[in-house]
């Protein structure tokens, strides 16, 4: 979440993935995706490194989850497990080195 202004100095937070566009016009006027408007007092430089530092907060606890992870759970590769149910595959010759069979 960001924290701005209204204009009548109230804070509210918002959730910025929900921000499709930010407009100087010239009070700074965010439009949600459902069409909701809001006006801040912050101008759009104020906005965009709002939401530049959210983001890079989420990038930067998503690695440190990540890296800091001790999980009892032992990490596997994945591999194919054969289907019983399914039918037989024809086998295909082994060709030499030459190329033939």
């Amino acid at each position: 979440m960001i924290v701005l202004t209204r204009l009548t100095g109230a804070q509210f937070a918002l959730n910025p993935d929900l921000v499709e566009r930010v407009d100087c016009t010239p009070d700074t006027v965010l439009t949600l995706v459902d069409g909701t408007k809001y006006l801040v007092a912050e101008n759009l430089d104020e906005v965009v490194e709002a939401v530049l530092g959210f983001r890079a907060r989420v990038v930067a606890g998503a690695e440190s989850f990540d890296r800091g992870a001790t999980s009892s759970a032992r990490r596997t590769r994945l591999s194919a497990v054969p289907d019983d149910r399914a039918e037989p595959r024809a086998t295909v010759p082994a060709r030499d080195e030459t190329g033939s069979l």
